[in-house]
């Protein structure tokens, strides 16, 4: 069954649903969240996207990114994800939340109304390989090099998203 995102305005007041990839093709502003995670050293975790996701395989991005479903809250939703994806669970605070659009390719766009949850974890991960091959931490400062001399290894929502984060910390 198609998943559906849960389409919004700027306000983030609920304007009705639509399946996930109809949205991506069309560009319509939808809710979605992303999670910063980081180990004691401050070191940030990246995930790297399974090989045979429909966009942006085998590009690295933050720890991960997802749509609530109609009746989670975005931090139900991070949750779920975070223990879908990665095999984890650990407490997650949000701390911003703002609107952007990307072209991710093949005629796809990620217009979303993002909020930004950021948590602490340094334990074993499960991947499911469905949805990624492969995690690392890096320094912010590595990433900010890595990012300026392989932009093409990053996904474009990531680079987007970083930015925002990193002006407001």
């Amino acid at each position: 069954m198609e998943e559906k995102v849960v389409l919004v305005n700027e306000k983030d007041e609920v304007l009705g649903l639509m399946e996930k990839m109809q949205a991506h093709e069309n560009g319509i502003l939808h809710r979605a969240f992303s999670v910063f995670l980081f180990n004691s050293k401050g070191e940030m975790l990246l995930q790297k996207r399974a090989a045979e996701k429909y966009h942006s395989p085998n590009q690295w991005t933050n720890a991960c990114c997802s749509h609530p479903r109609v009746d989670e809250t975005y931090e139900e939703a991070a949750h779920r994800r975070i223990k879908e994806e990665l095999g984890i669970d650990c407490h997650l605070e949000e701390k911003f939340w703002f609107i952007y659009k990307a072209d991710v390719g093949q005629n796809l766009w990620e217009h979303e109304l993002d909020h930004v949850f950021v948590g602490n974890y340094e334990a074993d991960f499960h991947l499911n390989p469905e949805e990624v091959s492969e995690v690392r931490y890096i320094s912010m400062q590595d990433l900010d090099e890595e990012m300026r001399t392989h932009p093409e290894h990053f996904t474009e929502w990531f680079k987007i998203i970083l930015e925002e984060y990193q002006h407001h910390f």
